[in-house]
């Protein structure tokens, strides 16, 4: 239904139903698009209260549904900021783990005191791959900041995907956009994957292009905002039960049965075969799948029915597959790694908010 729905609204569905369909869920963007607007208009006159932490706050996030790598853009800002000498915290909601709702500490940069199970997929890789990097959750992101000033002592937070969320000031705020595809088909929630109005954007400091490999885009899609812009490439393989990378010439000639949980399946799977994998079969699970028995079960199952010699998947569901390292046999995930074409817009941003 995932897969439906996206390739739905992106146009990819065109039979007399589908279009059907999406004229309803036109006719129910419209009081959607406008309970939002409403919302950030009221949070702008002060009416709904935004609270401040004693900290200075960055924010990442995006207007659309689905992936635009915010991830990887966390993680290199923290660690901008750590190479600088500063302490930093990630606030994050903790999406799709079992203390989602809870406010938690995943990581005080040394130890790890939360499964990613508990703590959700992308906490937990975040505070897994960025040493020193300390990472809070919580539903109440001013909650989790105080309780991270209490017990960590940051000099600074980063609002993992907070473009909407409006309860907490921030210092800056960097919008990311698909450089593909920057607003999507332009229509709010249902009928399109904006989670906003393309008018939302203006309240953005900084916007990045994310994707940018092989996209020629000139200038800033939002008027008057600078704008930077950077691609994402797959490096390497690592084995599920850890070790050195290897390269993805090791997977030249053999079946591959690539599989992902995460928001858009297709550019993972496009991206490894850009790489000269050949793909036997693919599986997506929802976004921040949780695996168990039956997940595991069905990915064995399709192994063997298309003859893969390999598994392949993303760093992000690898990080939740520990447990069935012996039953995933040849399983190998795909850390995937940022790289700037233009990154002054954003340095700008942050070198001015270390001097404030």
């Amino acid at each position: 239904m995932e897969r439906y729905y996206r390739e739905l609204v992106e146009g990819r569905r065109r039979s007399v139903f589908d279009r059907l369909l999406l004229l309803l869920l036109s006719a129910l963007s419209y009081p959607y698009a406008l309970a939002v607007r409403v919302r950030a208009a009221l949070y702008a006159a002060g009416i709904l209260p935004s609270r401040c932490l004693p900290r200075k706050v960055v924010s990442v996030g995006n207007l659309t549904v689905g992936g635009t790598g915010k991830t990887p853009m966390v993680a290199w800002i923290a660690r901008y900021f750590l190479a600088r000498g500063k302490r930093v915290a990630v606030i994050s909601r903790g999406y799709g783990g079992t203390a989602e709702g809870k406010t938690r500490i995943v990581s005080d940069g040394e130890t790890l005191f939360l499964t990613p199970e508990e703590a959700g997929d992308e906490p937990y890789l975040l505070a897994r791959s960025v040493p020193g990097l300390m990472v809070v959750i919580g539903a109440d992101r001013h909650a989790a900041g105080l309780l991270a000033i209490e017990r960590l002592s940051p000099e600074l937070f980063i609002l993992d995907d907070g473009f909407q969320h409006l309860r907490l000031r921030r210092d800056l705020n960097i919008l990311l956009l698909d450089c593909r595809s920057p607003f999507g088909n332009g229509r709010t929630l249902p009928a399109g994957l904006l989670r906003e109005p393309t008018s939302a954007a203006s309240r953005a400091d900084v916007v990045v292009l994310t994707r940018c490999g092989g996209v020629q885009r000139e200038g800033s899609p939002v008027a008057g905002l600078p704008c930077s812009r950077v691609t994402h490439r797959l490096t390497a393989i690592v084995p599920l039960a850890g070790g050195t990378p290897v390269p993805f010439s090791m997977l030249k000639g053999e079946r591959v049965l690539a599989f992902s949980g995460i928001a858009d399946p297709i550019s993972f799977f496009t991206a490894l075969k850009g790489e000269g994998v050949e793909l036997a079969a693919t599986l997506s699970f929802p976004d921040h799948a949780r695996y168990g028995k039956r997940e595991i079960d069905t990915i064995c199952q399709l192994k063997n029915e298309s003859g893969a010699a390999f598994l392949v998947t993303t760093e992000k569901d690898a990080v939740k597959l520990g447990a069935y390292a012996d039953l995933l046999g040849g399983c190998f995930s795909v850390p995937l790694e940022m790289e700037f074409l233009d990154s002054r817009a954003l340095e700008k941003g942050l070198e001015k908010l270390m001097q404030l």
